[in-house]
């Protein structure tokens, strides 16, 4: 899920206190996001086909609140995160997983933990971060995103409808 400007600055602004926290290296704005699911290495006759298998998910937009400051120890990593996963986002990821599935696609099959990665490199200990003002994000599409060696591009975007129904693969 790729944040507008406003979600953006929201969260740049976290990252200069958690840095004055925890060091590390603050993520360049432009490339804060939120991933669904990890795909990895694609070749490229099989683009198409993963554009078709996300297209295929159909689901309602919805409203995600980063409010919450945390650390993974484990990588070092300092990450906003929502206090409560809306069951749209839930079915969103579940839709995805399970068309990506039926098209042979491999992927991380772990837990989903929302996250916007702030700070690499950080150091915390298992104490709570401090508090930060909520930025919440209207998300009204996802995207299939390259990851590039100095970013990430957005390959292309697929709308989320306004409101209503469960998300669901086609």
């Amino acid at each position: 899920m790729w944040p507008n400007e406003s979600e953006r600055k929201g969260l740049k602004a976290w990252q200069a206190s958690l840095k004055k926290l925890c060091g590390g290296r603050t993520m360049r704005p432009e490339t804060l996001h939120a991933t669904l699911l990890f795909i990895g290495r694609v070749e490229q006759h099989r683009l198409e086909v993963l554009r078709l298998a996300a297209q295929e998910v159909n689901g309602d937009g919805f409203d995600l609140s980063f409010d919450v400051a945390r650390y993974w120890g484990h990588n070092h990593i300092a990450y906003a995160a929502p206090s409560e996963v809306p069951q749209q986002l839930s079915h969103l990821v579940e839709a995805l997983e399970h068309s990506l599935h039926k098209h042979r696609f491999q992927f991380d099959r772990r837990e989903y933990k929302p996250h916007v990665t702030l700070l690499r490199n950080a150091h915390w200990s298992d104490a709570p971060l401090t508090v930060m003002p909520a930025v919440r994000w209207k998300v009204c599409d996802f995207a299939l995103v390259q990851s590039m060696s100095r970013g990430y591009r957005v390959l292309v975007r697929f709308p989320l409808k306004a409101s209503g129904a469960i998300i669901t693969p086609s």
